[in-house]
């Protein structure tokens, strides 16, 4: 069964009631837009088939409309042969064209009005149509977000991403011993460098020899 009885309950739905209710919006959405869809063909179907029906109506009145215009020459020339009855036998034919004519102008203009109520018809639907359409445009996106922020959440929850920090924190833990060993060079001041040993070696030469020397002359003594 469809979710509509059809045209005067798609114009008076209420989408938000219907997508609230629904276990499944986007589901919903959906076979709202196809019956809405369906019934727009059907409507427009039947308003094509009234047209059709008021051209054929008219031409038949045409033709009424002449054969009116035939039987009475008729009349008028059964009168002029002095033929009273055959006048009014063409009267009479006459008489039966216009009643039809009548009466098939009577059926056009019912179909007149109800052509105009299929074109309102056809508009209101058109509308609601467009609005299930933007629903479905808003409800897609949203579904779209909500499954993006969930995938986010599953990857942050993950396993994955907790070994991936693992692997971040024992990297850092690398770059921390590596920058340790570096300052650690720098304590107790700068490490000598070759020249400087080697003037400390010609300065202690030096002192050394000084300190023969004093030696020396403190034996003499």
């Amino acid at each position: 069964m469809g979710i509509f009885s059809r045209t005067r309950d798609i114009i008076a739905a209420n989408f938000t009631d219907l997508l609230d209710k629904a276990e499944d919006p986007a589901k919903m959405i959906r076979m709202i837009i196809l019956e809405m869809e369906e019934t727009l063909v059907e409507v427009r179907a039947s308003a094509a088939r009234t047209i059709a029906d008021q051209k054929e109506m008219r031409r038949h009145i045409a033709k009424l409309s002449q054969l009116e215009e035939s039987w009475t020459e008729k009349a008028e020339l059964a009168l002029s042969k002095d033929r009273e009855d055959l006048a009014k036998a063409a009267l009479v034919e006459r008489q039966k064209a216009t009643d039809m004519v009548n009466e098939l102008s009577q059926q056009i203009t019912v179909l007149d009005e109800a052509l105009r109520g299929s074109e309102e018809d056809i508009a209101k639907l058109q509308k609601k149509l467009s609005e299930a359409r933007n629903r479905q445009s808003s409800i897609a996106t949203r579904l779209e977000s909500a499954n993006n922020k969930f995938k986010i959440r599953e990857v942050y929850s993950a396993g994955r991403t907790q070994d991936a920090f693992s692997r971040f924190d024992v990297l850092e833990r690398r770059v921390d011993l590596a920058e340790g060993r570096a300052e650690a060079l720098n304590l107790g001041g700068q490490p000598k460098t070759l020249e400087e040993e080697i003037a400390e070696l010609k300065a202690s030469e030096k002192v050394d020899a000084e300190l023969e020397a004093l030696k020396a002359r403190l034996n003499k003594k």
